[in-house]
C-alpha cells in the first residue's frame, strides 16, 4: 500500500473532525452503490447520526478502525462482539468502507488484516460477516480465506432498490478451542 496510509482504532468520544470525515466516507460509499445497509440518497445528517449511535453503543471489546491518508479518513471497518453469553469467542465484522478515491490500493485488505489481528488479540476465535453476492467485496473475502456458509436470496436491497442475494462467511482465527467460555470473564 502506498501514499502513507495509517490505520488506527477510534474509541469513546470521537473528535468532531473525525465524525465529519466518517460521515463523508459513509455517504461516498453509499453514493458509489455499495450495499452497506443504506439506501441511495443517504443524507449527511442521517450518516452522522448513525456514526454517533455506533460509537455510543460500541462495547468494550468492539473495534472501529479508521484508515487515513494525507487528506483524512479514507476507510473504516468494525468488529462487534456477539451479545450472547455462550459466544464470547465470536464477533461480527461490519461496514468495511473504502472511499472511492482510495480504492485499488490494498486498503480493504489492510483494514481486514488489522481487524483480524485485533480480534485475535482480544481473544476472538471466530468471525462472521455477510456481503452481496457477485460484488468485489465477495471476491475480497474469498481471497482473504473466508469460508462461505451459504447464500440467502433477496436478503437485502442495494442502494438503488434492487435485490441483493447475500453470502454469509466465517473465518476461524487465533487459538481455536482455547478454553474460552464460561470460565472466561469479559
Amino acid at each position: 500500500m502506498s501514499d502513507q496510509i495509517t490505520i488506527e482504532a477510534l474509541a469513546g468520544q470521537v473528535a468532531d473532525s473525525d465524525l465529519e470525515q466518517l460521515t463523508d466516507l459513509l455517504v461516498d460509499v453509499v453514493d458509489g452503490g455499495a450495499s452497506v445497509s443504506f439506501m441511495a440518497g443517504l443524507t449527511r445528517e442521517d450518516a452522522r447520526e448513525w456514526w454517533r449511535r455506533t460509537f455510543e453503543s460500541a462495547g468494550e471489546r468492539s473495534v472501529i478502525l479508521a484508515a487515513r491518508d494525507a487528506s483524512g479518513i479514507v476507510g473504516s471497518a468494525q468488529l462487534h462482539p456477539a451479545w450472547a453469553p455462550n459466544q464470547p469467542h465470536r464477533a461480527d465484522v461490519a461496514k468495511l468502507l473504502v472511499h472511492r478515491r482510495a480504492r485499488r490500493r490494498g486498503l480493504a485488505r489492510a483494514l481486514m488484516a488489522e481487524l483480524e489481528a485485533r480480534a485475535a488479540a482480544n481473544g476472538f476465535t471466530l468471525l462472521v460477516l455477510d456481503t452481496c453476492q457477485g460484488t468485489p467485496a465477495e471476491a475480497l473475502y474469498r481471497g482473504l480465506g473466508w469460508r462461505e456458509v451459504g447464500v440467502i436470496p433477496h436478503f437485502a436491497l442495494t442502494p438503488d432498490g434492487g435485490n441483493c442475494d447475500t453470502v454469509f462467511f466465517y473465518k476461524e482465527i487465533g487459538a481455536r478451542g482455547s478454553g474460552l467460555g464460561a470460565r472466561q470473564s469479559w
